[in-house]
Formats: C-alpha cells, sequence, structure tokens
C-alpha cells in the first residue's frame, strides 16, 4: 500500500513523512535531551510548531477553496476564529474558581462587566465532547446558510470576495464588544486545564503538537481523497469552466457549497 502511495504520488508521500517526523520526533527531543543540549526543543518551540500546523491546516482549508474551487473566499479567518472561540470557551470554564475574582461559574471578564449569570449560548461548554462538537458544528452551519444563499444568487468573483471579507469583519466588530459575551477586544485568556490536565506543561503541549500534525496529515488525506474523486474532478470543471459543467446538467451550486462547508470545518478545526 505504502509503495502504491509512493509511486502514485511522490511529493503528498514526501509531505506526510515530514510532518510525521516533525510531529513524532520533535516531542522526543524535548523529553529526552536536557536544555543544555543543542538537541533539546523548548516548550515554547513545540508550541510554536503547534500553531504553524494549525495555519497549515487552515492554509489547506483555502487551497480546497480557491485553488481547486476557483472561490476566492476571504472568510476563512472567520471560520478559523468560530472553531478557536468554540475551544477557548470550554478552556474559560475550566478555570472555575481558580480565577482572579474566584467565581466558579463566571469567568474573569464577565465578573469585570458585572454579568450576573452565564449567558445560554456558553451552556454546554464545560463538557470538552460539546466543545469538540461546536468546532465543527458552528463553522459549518454558518459556511453552509451563507454558501447556500451566496451560490444560489450566483454570486462569483470579486463579488463574492467582498462579501466574505465583510462577513469576516463583521464578525470581528461583533466579538470586539464587550456586551456580546466573547471577552471584547482582550479576548479569552489565563487558560488552565484541557480535560484535566495543566495547559502549560511540556508534556500537554507535545500532545497537542501530536494531535495538530495528526489532524493535518487526515486532512491533507480527506481532501485529496476528495479531489481524486468524482466530486472532486467535477469542482475541478467548475473552477475551469462553469457554465459548461451547469450546461451539461450538474448542479454547480451544490458542489460549490460541498467544497465550501468542509473547508470551512478543516478550518475550524
Amino acid at each position: 500500500m505504502f509503495k502504491q502511495f509512493y509511486e502514485h504520488d511522490k511529493a503528498a508521500f514526501w509531505l506526510l513523512t515530514i510532518i510525521g517526523g516533525i510531529v513524532f520526533l520533535i516531542p522526543i527531543a524535548n523529553i529526552l535531551f536536557p536544555e543544555e543540549s543543542p538537541l533539546h526543543v523548548s516548550a515554547y518551540s513545540i508550541s510554536l510548531i503547534g500553531k504553524y500546523l494549525t495555519f497549515a491546516l487552515l492554509g489547506l482549508s483555502l487551497d480546497l477553496v480557491w485553488g481547486y474551487c476557483g472561490i476566492l473566499a476571504l472568510g476563512q479567518g472567520a471560520f478559523f476564529a468560530l472553531g478557536g472561540y468554540a475551544m477557548g470557551m470550554y478552556l474559560m470554564r475550566q478555570i472555575g474558581n481558580r480565577g482572579v475574582y474566584g467565581n466558579a461559574l463566571l469567568p474573569d471578564f464577565m465578573v469585570f462587566l458585572n454579568w450576573q449569570e452565564l449567558p445560554w449560548y456558553w451552556y454546554g461548554f464545560n463538557q470538552f465532547w460539546f466543545a469538540a462538537l461546536m468546532i465543527i458544528v458552528v463553522p459549518g452551519l454558518l459556511a453552509y446558510v451563507f454558501g447556500w444563499l451566496a451560490f444560489r444568487s450566483r454570486v462569483t468573483g470579486v463579488y463574492l470576495s467582498i462579501i466574505t471579507q465583510a462577513l469576516t469583519y463583521a464578525l470581528l466588530l461583533a466579538f470586539f464588544r464587550n456586551e456580546m459575551g466573547f471577552g471584547g477586544n482582550n479576548g479569552l485568556t489565563d487558560f488552565k486545564e484541557l480535560i484535566g490536565f495543566n495547559i502549560q506543561s511540556s508534556g500537554v503541549r507535545a500532545w497537542l503538537l501530536i494531535a495538530s500534525g495528526v489532524a493535518l496529515m487526515l486532512a491533507f488525506l480527506t481532501s485529496r481523497w476528495i479531489m481524486n474523486s468524482k466530486l472532486g474532478r467535477v469542482v475541478t470543471a467548475i473552477r475551469d469552466q462553469e457554465m459548461r459543467v451547469r450546461f451539461i446538467g450538474y448542479r454547480v451550486e451544490l458542489f460549490k457549497l460541498c467544497i465550501f462547508v468542509f473547508a470551512a470545518v478543516l478550518a475550524g478545526i
């Protein structure tokens, strides 16, 4: 199987090999080598590399929408932010009474703003499974509603780009408002635990790096499989000759919507 994969797409094989090497060797270098060793990788470097892997996953989602489907969408950052806020809300709920104000229910910024009760849209985020589900559902649902309205109306080109950019900016302005309950321009801070483990420890950062790398590799393989399928060939044809694809009977808006929603979910993850 590996031989067939290597012969069919050498570039993809070596890309996955490099990512896999980074994911598994860097945590080992952090554990095995002492801090004074030139081979030691610090916890800060592990966090930084993990961020690069998450941005690579975001870039992969943009490549699906723009590179393969031909949709110049400038709103992937919005889906990326929604996924991040979903996890951030879970992490804020895990602080409990260890915050600055010692309130077991309300995050510190809500206590500072004299909020008396937790907003309804924060319910459930004390559970990891719920936060993980929202990371997928919220960006996917927003992409579905927005994409259905845009593609059904045949909005394309620079007009779609402007609309997606406006969507991103509108979300930015909304999240920056203190009354929205998302931390305002200070955001969500002072995270302490992830499923019971200290998020600042080197071990947890190493596992987060591994999780980021595995997610990137799985997303790459899934995207590659989609693009090599009939769906991917139709999507590529839409990018090259949309009117011709529409003329021979394909519902172009549904294919665009499918890729747009999938890319939004990847960005959220």
